[in-house]
């Protein structure tokens, strides 16, 4: 369950992305129509970039779709190996031999923007950890994970925004585990119907929540003290990320800071629900994520506006 959870699966089209097509222009649009697809956040995020930058994103999150939905779509008969044909294929983006329209995008963008290979690496080990694991004991444990599916993505993403203070990782990490563990929270529910905790254990013990109660969805007040516990976790990684963030890379990192909008935006509407997250999915809707794209565009080329 990686942060680009969306609200339709693309791993049942893995086989249709390739072909005959040697046009770069049609495999970006193919890239590109998997990020429509999705309706997800990034969507909105991702139109205050420049068109070469965006049709990089568009690239980078396909990759990350088709990887991500092979731990969920239970379709799937035998996602190890699956993943096991896409480390391949990945192998071959960085030879240069790329074999599918995804990966052919997906070579030239990380030519272009000199994308270390070893994230994407850790994207894919992040995702298998979901074919084997279903529970973690402490945040020391779940971090790693959030780091492999989630700020692996930002370290990814500012080396297509650019950026040029070295605190830009720092902003991008702490960021990706801030958007994953809302994720987490939103989607309680649902990750215990795949039979899912990723709530640490030791943070369940410690208000008195049994597993069989996440699994079953039982809302009770010591799951609302421990849903609180993990959202002020939540809240402090967004406000580490955004004290991370260089005045002089504020304007090339808009789409990350509309990200963290969108995101907490997204964590104080859960946070006010009283976590009603077990009878029901939190969303933003489109003219919302819109209006906070906007906003971030505003703080971050105007520095008019305060948060």
């Amino acid at each position: 369950m990686a942060v680009l959870k969306s609200d339709s699966s693309a791993a049942g089209l893995e086989d249709g992305i390739d072909g005959g097509v040697t046009s770069l222009d049609a495999d970006y649009e193919r890239c590109a129509q998997v990020t429509r697809r999705s309706r997800s956040s990034f969507y909105y995020a991702f139109i205050l970039l420049p068109p070469e930058r965006r049709r990089a994103l568009h690239a980078v999150y396909a990759f990350c779709r088709f990887i991500d939905d092979i731990a969920d779509d239970e379709s799937i008969r035998e996602p190890a190996l699956l993943l096991k044909r896409w480390r391949e294929e990945l192998e071959r983006v960085y030879a240069g031999t790329p074999t599918r329209a995804l990966s052919r995008a997906l070579a030239d963008s990380a030519r272009r923007f000199k994308i270390p290979r070893d994230l994407f690496e850790e994207i894919i080990n992040g995702v298998e950890m979901d074919l084997s694991r279903k529970r973690y004991q402490s945040w020391d444990e779940l971090r790693p994970y959030c780091y492999r599916v989630a700020s692996a993505l930002g370290l990814i993403c500012i080396e297509i925004f650019g950026y040029r203070n070295p605190s830009a990782k720092l902003y991008a990490e702490n960021l990706g585990l801030a958007l994953q563990l809302t994720n987490i929270l939103r989607d309680v529910r649902e990750d215990a119907e795949r039979g899912r905790i990723y709530l640490p254990l030791e943070d369940l013990a410690r208000f008195n929540v049994s597993e069989d109660e996440i699994l079953g969805g039982v809302y009770s007040p010591n799951f609302v003290s421990l849903m609180d516990f993990e959202a002020r976790r939540a809240r402090e990684l967004y406000a580490l990320a955004q004290s991370e963030l260089a005045a002089e890379d504020r304007a090339t990192l808009l789409t990350a800071e509309a990200m963290r909008l969108i995101y907490a935006a997204l964590l104080e509407r859960i946070i006010k629900s009283n976590y009603r997250v077990l009878d029901r999915r939190h969303s933003l809707s489109a003219p919302h994520k819109l209006y906070l794209v906007g906003r971030a565009w505003a703080v971050g080329r105007l520095g008019s506006l305060r948060e």
